[in-house]
């Protein structure tokens, strides 16, 4: 949609037609999960609030957001608001963590001060949060750590600065946030961090209905062979270790497969880095359910189902797909016009039911 279909006026819109709904774990066990990922590093309350109501609304099955006090509160507000509109029931609440330093946990930052006064800012032209604004520095709350801005500058002034949430903060913020599910980020080669994060969140004894484990390709190498003539992706080899870690937590697991994180809204190319991961990894991943993620966008269901990856997990299919960044740039125009009026999207009654159709588009749901 773009943004100068939003400016004219338009008649309200009455109602909106509603479901049909899948409880969470049924839409798992289907293949038809959809999760819209809010951002690690997302803490832009007034958005997250709209952008929660309507993916709650648009039929999403989990939000994902950052582990924090004041975005959940706004998130939970998004949903009740998408239950006073008929939603008959609300989407798990997960949570991403990570075990040590990962792009989905940082935030961008420079010194204005040290800008040229002629410097025409193409960080800001680049930036999709409008983080980066025509002067000063970066808006920390809307900054999700794509890092476009870090090539974009060109005295290289514009630093990454991580985000990483400490063992002594974990147990007491993430019991007050009491979520339904957990994401864990990781990396090829972090398997003792990655245990000794485990085991903080075992000491919670958190009744989750889901831990999602995710970890890019990154570079890759050839790995042992599992059996004669099939070798293992090094990558694989790692997330067979970290299952056998999670074995022992009782938890659901779900396998993220982060194909081009952060980059949904650059393109329809950037769908197939998701699916070609799934084809490169599939014989030699451990069990578990698996969702798309990273470049995910409006083409990721079509290459997924041409790949044969489209089904019920029982039958091979995949559980489902997550939207991120492309979901963020669909409504970023609906979001504007609202702030320009004022107001946040949802109190916005010509504006929100076109966002809302835009969203379901967007992962397939009927309009």
């Amino acid at each position: 949609m773009p943004a100068a279909s939003v400016g004219a006026p338009l008649a309200p819109f009455p109602s909106v037609e509603l479901g049909p709904w899948l409880d969470p774990a049924e839409a798992l066990a289907r293949g038809q999960w959809i999760k819209w990922i809010g951002g690690a590093s997302n803490h832009d309350l007034v958005a997250l609030e709209d952008l929660a109501g309507l993916a709650s609304l648009a039929g999403a099955h989990c939000l994902d957001v950052a582990a924090d006090g004041a975005v959940v509160a706004a998130v939970r507000r998004g949903i009740d608001w998408a239950r006073g509109q008929g939603l008959p029931r609300a989407p798990w609440l997960m949570l991403s963590l990570s075990d040590g330093e990962d792009p989905h946990f940082r935030k961008a930052f420079f010194d204005p001060d040290r800008c040229p006064g002629d410097c025409p800012r193409p960080c800001a032209r680049v930036c999709p949060a409008r983080a980066i604004g025509a002067s000063g520095a970066v808006l920390t709350e809307r900054c999700y750590g794509c890092g476009r801005c870090l090539g974009a500058c060109p005295l290289g002034l514009i630093e990454e600065h991580q985000q990483v949430l400490g063992a002594e903060q974990l147990a007491p913020l993430v019991r007050s946030l009491a979520p339904d599910a957990l994401e864990l980020h990781t990396s090829r080669g972090r398997g003792a961090a990655f245990a000794r994060r485990l085991a903080q969140l075992q000491a919670l004894d958190l009744p989750l209905k889901l831990l999602s484990v995710s970890c890019g390709e990154g570079s890759e190498a050839p790995g042992p062979e599992l059996a004669p003539g099939l070798q293992t992706p090094a990558l694989a080899t790692y997330l067979w270790q970290l299952h056998g870690l999670l074995r022992s937590t009782g938890w659901p697991l779900l396998w993220q497969l982060d194909g081009r994180p952060m980059s949904g809204d650059l393109g329809a190319g950037t769908a197939q880095a998701a699916v070609a991961l799934l084809g490169r990894w599939r014989p030699a991943l451990p069990p578990g359910l698996v969702q798309l993620a990273g470049g995910t966008n409006g083409d990721s269901l079509r290459r997924a189902a041409a790949a044969g990856f489209v089904g019920a997990p029982a039958a091979g299919g995949i559980a489902g797909v997550a939207y991120g960044g492309s979901a963020r740039s669909l409504l970023q125009p609906f979001l504007v016009a609202a702030e320009e009026r004022g107001l946040g999207l949802l109190a916005c009654p010509d504006l929100w039911p076109l966002a809302l159709a835009a969203l379901r588009q967007l992962w397939g749901q009927p309009s």
